[in-house]
């Protein structure tokens, strides 16, 4: 496609419908666009690089490339290679933005700028973000790493199961030999509770580990909630705190598993309320996200964000990192399987789920599920 001009207009009313067409062009792309002359000046950049890097037209347009950039030297080196041999380099793995204030990693591919003659004028360099992207491999990585352990704590599980049922049994036995007021009962007490507790903790092991077909069936989410917020706020009735709900009417009822995903949120709920402790202020917010890739192959798709935040002391940095391994867990009586168990249900469904925190400030889980009907 090409415009054409009146022969008679003048050139340099010609010249400037011809930029204002590129220019048009070149915002209406989806990947940062940041175009740098030979010596080293941005003269342009379009909206989604003004996204992607937090600077606006006017903090870009004319100023030095490295010094707006100081943060980034891979993406000033590229650069200064391609200004300098004229080649094309990309480099998809290795640079981050972080003008943002916070860290974006992005493809970058840095073209050379020629003119009809060949001369090199100057740079074009293209920035994609990759968030998703990387967040989907590290879930990838994190299906595959519960996979191995699920596999290891099934066949641990069988071979517990059998002696824990004696140990059982042998201590409600013993029970019955001793008199009503005997100081000895309470120990017996303690070794059955102590056993029902760790074959809690194995069935939830043999759920994480063994497969299980979805009972796939339209969802409402807002009911399932609602449903939830309302048990919870009875639960938490003699403490203070309050539920905040922001979800969006226009949701249509998703293919799930109502109970799993009744499991899953429940799960998300009930360790915000305790996260807070006496008082605070608990979240859940629905929206739809309708430009998402799951895959880098597949095609855009819409999915359905749930978010479960609150206001509590929020999860450290170092603990962050571990909280869908099996087992760890900060709660004095907690499993360390519940988000575990969480992450697999998320995973059956084919979407994602991720956890912010800022130590002081709260934590906020976002799971995403395929809007598919």
């Amino acid at each position: 496609m090409h415009t054409t001009l009146p022969i008679t207009m003048p050139s340099e009313q010609r010249q400037k419908i011809r930029d204002d067409y590129y220019a048009t062009v070149i915002d209406s792309v989806g990947d940062g666009v940041i175009v740098v002359a030979s010596d080293g000046r941005i003269t342009l950049c379009n909206p989604a690089a003004q996204e992607i890097t937090g600077f606006s037209q006017k903090q870009a347009q004319g100023a030095a490339f490295d010094k707006l950039f100081s943060l980034e030297t891979t993406l000033i080196e590229m650069l200064a290679k391609t200004l300098r041999t004229g080649i094309t380099i990309s480099d998809h793995e290795n640079v981050v933005v972080r003008s943002t204030g916070r860290i974006t990693p992005v493809a970058v591919t840095c073209y050379p700028l020629l003119e009809g003659s060949g001369e090199n004028i100057g740079a074009i360099l293209t920035l994609k973000d990759i968030t998703y992207i990387r967040e989907l491999e590290a879930a990838v990585r994190q299906v595959d790493r519960l996979s191995t352990l699920g596999t290891l704590a099934a066949g641990l599980a069988h071979e517990i199961k059998n002696p824990l049922g004696g140990i059982k049994g042998a201590a409600q036995l013993l029970e019955r030999e001793f008199e009503p007021e005997s100081e000895m009962l309470e120990y017996t007490r303690v070794m059955i509770r102590e056993t029902e507790r760790i074959d809690h903790i194995i069935r939830e092991l043999l759920e994480l580990a063994s497969p299980r077909s979805l009972k796939l069936a339209p969802v409402n989410l807002h009911k399932i909630l609602g449903d939830i917020l309302l048990l919870q706020n009875q639960a938490v009735a003699d403490r203070d705190i309050l539920f905040i709900k922001h979800l969006d009417p226009s949701i249509p009822e998703i293919m799930a598993d109502e109970e799993l995903l009744t499991r899953l949120f429940l799960n998300l709920i009930c360790n915000a309320i305790d996260a807070m402790g006496q008082d605070g202020r608990l979240t859940v917010t629905s929206r739809v996200l309708s430009d998402y890739r799951m895959a880098q192959n597949e095609r855009h798709s819409r999915m359905v964000v749930i978010e479960v935040a609150d206001d509590g002391p929020g999860i450290p940095p170092e603990d962050l990192e571990n909280i869908w391994t099996p087992f760890f867990s900060t709660k004095s009586t907690g499993t360390g399987l519940g988000l575990t168990i969480c992450h697999k249900i998320v995973s059956e469904h084919r979407g994602m789920i991720k956890a912010e925190s800022d130590s002081g400030h709260g934590t906020k889980f976002t799971v995403l599920l395929p809007l598919v009907r």
